[in-house]
């Protein structure tokens, strides 16, 4: 039907900051009323008893990768886009370490062309443009050429080794008004590393990646911020340290936003082990997961320290937002050694739910702020509008029952891969309907 009426649900809306129980109608495509009792509508409206779920804006997520083109065994963008609407993502912004890289107009083109007939309601997808070219961090790629088309901002979504580059690219793009997201890593200390450097990290054998390699390349980063005053969004923030970095960085008023990925929030390195004890009792996974290459992650899961100052940065708003950060490989790169792994991990499905019940229902967030770093804050981050719920705007709404159930598995999965530590565990929370006008 093209009218539909939610009764008793509870809607959640960062925008205006409000938290309340209410009806709400939409029509054609469009929030036409949302009071706490909506006893008028016409006649050929789709009534439906909302009682227990939640209404909210679309999830916004900042960055992540696309098989397609080049490994279209590991994701298209169709299994992509079903995926980020499963996990109820309205806008997804994509890396451009496809092959070939969105380093030019005609990469860019390409991926228009596979997107442009695809039916209306989908989430929306928007493209990094390279940084470098060959995203190879070795020259810069046809920025000017690139800005006047539709690319979200610049990224490589790689660490960037050359100071000197960074500085030259800062430099050029503070007049183009585009987004820059940057990962700040050194790739020298982190070497052939596979774990978080620590206790952990040496009882299970894995090469370690210190927290200096993330911090010596974030503290340089910031210093070439204070001097070419341009905006810069800082990519994968994983350790306590960087933390602190941040937080002086925007207490000096540099123009700096920053995001951590959903996974490390929820895990530390404890959980590569299986034992709670090194997990610190915190969200730690099942002793049968232990070694499980899907927890191969890049940056890799920090201490328990580093997984408890993050998430008191997100609630602090020193970190502005949650990435996914979705990464598939396929099940035969996935089935080898941890540290031989190829790292990364599968997110847009298994985001809400596990967030949800892992820090919403805990109490470390309430919903709205869970929410908020979701959906309104990364659209920020990306230089766009959030999506809201008010009369008179168009709806970008997802419907979220925390407690349905569903197990990770081949069938459930809208994403051609299911590189997960959480494959074939039961999980509560699905997102039941969603709306993109």
């Amino acid at each position: 039907m093209s009218r539909e009426l939610l009764q008793n649900v509870r809607v959640l809306d960062p925008v205006s900051e409000s938290d309340r129980i209410a009806d709400i109608l939409i029509a054609e495509g469009n929030i036409k009323a949302v009071e706490e009792k909506i006893a008028e509508f016409p006649a050929d409206t789709e009534v439906r008893d909302c009682r227990g779920l939640i209404l909210g804006p679309g999830l916004t997520d900042i960055y992540s990768h696309s098989g397609e083109p080049g490994f279209e065994d590991r994701e298209t963008l169709e299994s992509l886009i079903q995926a980020a609407a499963a996990g109820g993502f309205t806008r997804l912004a994509i890396l451009p370490d496809t092959s070939p890289p969105v380093d030019n107009l005609a990469g860019l083109a390409l991926l228009q062309q596979y997107i442009r007939n695809f039916p209306p309601g989908r989430p929306r997808l928007y493209f990094w443009g390279a940084l470098t070219a060959g995203v190879k961090g070795q020259q810069m790629a046809e920025l000017g050429e690139l800005v006047s088309s539709a690319v979200v901002g610049f990224a490589d979504g790689l660490p960037l080794s050359n100071p000197a580059l960074v500085r030259r690219l800062l430099e050029y793009i503070q007049p183009l008004g585009k987004s820059v997201a940057l990962w700040p890593c050194d790739r020298t200390l982190a070497g052939n590393g596979a774990a978080r450097e620590g206790a952990v990290s040496v009882r299970l054998g894995l090469p370690g990646i210190p927290a200096s390699a993330e911090t010596s390349a974030l503290a340089g980063l910031l210093e070439l911020v204070a001097s070419a005053g341009t905006p810069v969004h800082i990519m994968r923030v994983s350790t306590a340290r960087s933390v602190e970095l941040i937080r002086d960085a925007k207490a000096r008023g540099l123009p700096v936003t920053a995001s951590v990925t959903w996974m490390h929030l929820l895990l530390n390195v404890g959980a590569i082990s299986g034992n709670s004890k090194d997990a610190g009792g915190k969200n730690a996974l099942t002793a049968s997961l232990a070694y499980d290459p899907n927890l191969h992650l890049e940056p890799p899961l920090g201490n328990l320290s580093d997984q408890l100052a993050l998430i008191q940065a997100v609630k602090d708003g020193v970190i502005d937002a949650i990435a996914i950060d979705h990464n598939p490989h396929t099940y035969e790169e996935k089935t080898v050694a941890f540290a031989d792994s190829p790292p990364g991990a599968i997110g847009l499905e298994l985001a809400l739910p596990l967030l949800w019940h892992g820090l919403v229902e805990t109490g470390e967030f309430s919903a709205l702020e869970l929410w908020r770093v979701l959906s309104t804050l990364p659209a920020v981050c990306l230089g766009q509008t959030p999506a809201t719920v008010a009369p008179g705007v168009s709806a970008e709404l997802i419907l979220f029952d925390p407690k349905m159930s569903w197990t990770v598995d081949g069938q459930s999965l809208k994403s051609r891969s299911a590189n997960t530590p959480w494959l074939g565990q039961k999980l509560a929370g699905k997102v039941v309907q969603t709306w993109i006008n």
